[in-house]
């Protein structure tokens, strides 16, 4: 016993932890408030639910292209900090208001003009197309202040400040969860321990619970801008957010093949969603509530790839061999006991969980058998994962891009392909092509984390 906690650098678990706790926690109030909105939209039935779910990859894709740009300014200020200049962390910031802004207007553009054409390339039923555009429509009107949240949230971690970006997303949490009582349901009698009274309500229905999400979005964003510009390290104040070659370049060679990585994989989602929408309104009520629920257990993994990214920039900008060593051993055994725990909570937790967002047995019995399915790859999704966030926080997101376009399109997208459109599967099979795709990742990382390659210090 005495000998294994010599093997045990507490102080590095300590670290890790104080990193990634509040990253797990924002997450997990996030997916809390998905699974409250799913389950308040599919109490108005399975066309809602669909209506709803029907363009959710899309906004995989949009959130997850924005959240690569960030990975640039993640690894500059990783390293920086690392470094001990400030200085330099400083002016990133400041270059990153300037993106925000850019991308923020670009998206805003794009994703509204776009949003009575989107139901129809995800080959959505048409009974819920207008449903389902109106939607889209909504969700994406403050899209200036949703880029702000995640460019923003991203620069606050690399400097170190989990616990902002976790305060942040709590408030909007609590402000959708509010807003989706008001605005989705009618006024109404709401018996609550005991007691009866009258509950005003809008009775908007979906369109409600877009209405909520768009103004918690525009909270969270003032609140976290407000927040980057008072903090004592990296606040923009003062910094020309002009265009800064020194600092754009770098933090854009580093982003661009995470863009690249993010949009072909999310693009891929939409691909993969469009052929299970085409197979019917259970497989894509069954899809969305199973995406929901899985959301959930991927908190850890997520949670600790970015601690990692910001450590192994810490340590990158230090140049420190043996700490980089050190702490990446730590987050591989750390990650692996989190995923295992993560994967059986899920494979038993199934049914219960998918029962609280529909009472349709088909939907119940279909959501059932992909998530217990996907349960048992858990772990090895968690190895890609971490390995992804050392390969980050260095900014070597090259490799990253290969392994994920690779396992994305040609493992998942093409056998999803073969087994819904030409041999006339369904969701199982298609989820069993999702699952093909992460066992591929996981061999991929591994032989890269082993071999080295991926780690600068490793030549010196």
């Amino acid at each position: 016993m005495e000998k294994a906690k010599k093997h045990i650098d507490w102080g590095t678990v300590s670290v890790i932890w104080a990193l990634a706790w509040p990253t797990m926690l924002e997450q997990l109030m996030q997916t809390a408030v998905q699974y409250i909105d799913t389950a308040m939209v599919g109490s108005l039935g399975t066309q809602a639910t669909a209506a709803v779910g029907s363009t959710t990859t899309v906004n995989w894709l949009i959130s997850s292209s924005i959240s690569a740009l960030s990975i640039g300014f993640l690894a500059f200020i990783a390293k920086s900090c690392g470094a001990d200049d400030r200085q330099s962390a400083s002016k990133a910031v400041g270059q990153a208001v300037l993106v925000t802004l850019a991308v923020g207007t670009f998206f805003t553009a794009v994703t509204l003009g776009l949003s009575s054409r989107v139901p129809v390339w995800m080959q959505v039923d048409e009974s819920i197309r207008s449903l389902a555009s109106r939607y889209f429509f909504i969700l994406y009107l403050p899209m200036l202040p949703r880029t702000a949240s995640i460019i923003f949230g991203t620069v606050l971690r690399a400097a170190g400040d989990t616990r902002t970006p976790m305060k942040v997303g709590i408030a909007v949490n609590i402000v959708n969860v509010v807003l989706n009582f008001l605005l989705i349901y009618p006024t109404r009698n709401v018996s609550w321990f005991g007691l009866s009274f009258k509950m005003f309500g809008m009775g908007w229905g979906v369109l409600g619970a877009a209405a909520a999400s768009a103004a918690a979005f525009t909270v969270g964003g003032i609140y976290i801008t407000v927040v980057l510009w008072k903090h004592p390290v990296v606040s923009p104040k003062g910094r020309s957010i002009a265009p800064d070659r020194s600092i754009l370049v770098p933090c854009l060679k580093i982003a661009l093949p995470n863009m690249l990585q993010r949009f072909g994989t999310s693009f891929g989602y939409v691909a993969f969603a469009s052929m299970i929408n085409s197979v019917g309104e259970i497989a894509t009520a069954a899809h969305t509530i199973a995406n929901t629920v899985e959301s959930a257990f991927y908190i850890p993994g997520f949670g600790m790839q970015t601690a990692a990214a910001t450590l192994t920039g810490n340590a990158y900008g230090a140049k420190d061999k043996n700490g980089m060593n050190s702490i990446t051993r730590m987050f591989i055994v750390i990650e692996m006991c989190l995923m295992t725990l993560s994967g059986t909570a899920l494979f038993f937790s199934a049914q219960p969980l998918v029962s609280l967002f529909s009472k349709s047995d088909q939907v119940i019995a279909l959501g059932t058998s992909v998530l217990r399915m996907v349960a048992l790859s858990e772990p090895l999704y968690g190895v890609a994962l971490i390995t992804e966030g050392f390969m980050m926080g260095v900014g070597k997101t090259k490799t990253p891009f290969v392994y994920n376009i690779i396992g994305m399109w040609g493992v998942r997208i093409l056998g999803t392909f073969i087994c819904t459109q030409l041999l006339d599967g369904g969701l199982v099979a298609a989820w069993g092509c999702m699952i093909a795709h992460n066992v591929l990742l996981c061999i991929l990382y591994f032989i890269t984390y082993i071999r080295g390659t991926w780690n600068p210090l490793q030549k010196n």
